[in-house]
């Protein structure tokens, strides 16, 4: 009898065992394609010997010092390899994973207009159909209103405008730029509504992950949300946990876009699962704030800067580089895109193919003419993960994609080392979960 309180209670699971790549083996031997990281986090796949070897030697030197006392040669190591390939930050901040990154990152935007006098900012800005963590600050910036519902009394208050989702909210009368720049105009109308000297910054993912299924921006989306932060003074805190650390094909999503962002949080692709980490990286400007004020940022984990942590995510990255692995994650997605394209790209049941690199998403709608949705309550995300794991097949299935209830997807992320092999199999086992399915 297990004594796990597991994400679904009375719900049993395959126990993993082992790991070969982007496999997963489970007690009884069967394996399992990961074709979606986890939850985007497995980008190396499972069991990489060079990642291994860096925790263990970690583990022999010093395990964990408190960052009160000490700082580590691996946080420093890994510190630098981010700054010198970053877009215009220059300091990081190690956390254990994506939320704590998320609530760092709310605090020091508070903090940093404290520290300039400046007490009337409040508001934050995010965006609906958004997800940003499950802790109380950073469920409160999200926009996944199934998650959000049962905790809204004890939620900070904060604003949400529409997501840049060209495929549902694009009007034939638009073109996609106009599309664009009307979504992200939201952002300045909401600004001027609160007061811009009441606005602290605007909270976004790159592209769109678990709620709404990879949905990427369009072209000049980000270039006009620079814009008007700039314009009204307001920080731009982009959420890079899911889409981050080369899922998109290039090591910070942003980077796409053409941006500047002021602060950047990463989680589940800097250390690939191997140990739980998360950072903040944030600009000079925003750090001299604080240095030359206080001297202190007023937050702080038991386990932020974690040396055995650090050392894990410092050798994914190095691995990543060497191996030439973004290049990869650009080969295979397209590839990949191109596969799921030519088999569903008429499917009656898929109203959708996007994303980025090695992070793609398909809609699932009742008609693939009308787009309309399959029914609230067909639980058909949960067919479909059951079935991909009969299988063999780890995908990652959702509901609630357009607007919180209606709506569902399928997200793929598998490991930035998959081959075409692996492509031919994903598309495989997916097309006989959905002929399984509907």
């Amino acid at each position: 009898m297990s004594h796990v309180f597991h994400r679904v209670p009375g719900n049993p699971l395959p126990t993993a065992v082992e790991g070969d790549g982007p496999y997963i083996i489970d007690n009884d031997g069967r394996r399992y394609l990961d074709a979606s990281g986890g939850a985007a986090v497995s980008c190396l796949g499972h069991s990489h010997s060079t990642v291994i070897e860096a925790i263990e030697a970690q583990l022999k030197g010093i395990p964990f010092a408190h960052t009160s006392f000490f700082t580590s040669e691996p946080a420093e190591e890994l510190a630098s390899f981010l700054v010198d390939r970053s877009p215009g930050l220059d300091w990081v901040y190690f956390v254990s994973g994506g939320s704590e990154a998320i609530e760092a990152a709310l605090k020091l935007a508070r903090q940093y207009f404290l520290e300039r006098g400046d007490d009337r900012r409040r508001h934050f800005i995010a965006r609906r159909q958004s997800y940003h963590g499950n802790t109380l600050g950073a469920l409160a910036v999200g926009g996944n209103r199934w998650r959000r519902r049962p905790f809204e009394s004890v939620l900070i208050q904060t604003h949400h405008i529409s997501p840049c989702y060209c495929y549902r909210d694009q009007t034939a009368d638009e073109t996609v730029e106009q599309y664009g720049r009307r979504v992200a105009d939201e952002l300045e109308e909401k600004i001027q509504e609160l007061g811009a000297e009441t606005v602290l910054a605007f909270v976004a993912e790159p592209v769109v992950g678990a709620t709404s299924g990879a949905v990427p921006p369009v072209v000049g989306y980000f270039r006009r949300i620079r814009e008007i932060c700039d314009q009204y003074g307001i920080l731009l805190i982009l959420d890079e946990v899911m889409c981050g650390m080369g899922r998109t094909g290039t090591l910070f999503a942003c980077e796409q876009e053409g941006i500047n962002p002021d602060m950047v949080v990463m989680a589940k692709g800097l250390g690939a699962g191997y140990q739980p980490i998360g950072a903040l990286m944030v600009t000079d400007k925003i750090y001299r704030t604080i240095v030359d004020g206080s001297g202190f940022f007023q937050h702080g984990h038991t386990y932020m800067g974690h040396p055995t942590a650090c050392a894990a995510g410092l050798a994914v990255q190095r691995t990543i580089e060497k191996e030439n692995l973004l290049d990869n994650v650009k080969k295979q997605g397209e590839a990949l895109f191109q596969h799921l394209s030519g088999c569903f790209g008429k499917h009656n049941h898929i109203g959708d193919i996007r994303g980025r690199g090695l992070f793609i998403g398909l809609e699932i709608v009742e008609d693939h003419a009308t787009k309309q949705p399959m029914p609230v309550d067909s639980r058909v995300h949960v067919k479909i993960k059951q079935e991909a794991m009969r299988q063999g097949l780890m995908c990652y299935p959702m509901a609630g994609t357009i607007d919180g209830q209606a709506g569902h997807h399928v997200l793929l992320a598998p490991p930035y080392i998959i081959d075409e092999n692996h492509v031919l199999e994903i598309v495989d086992k997916l097309n006989l979960t959905f002929r399984a399915v509907f």
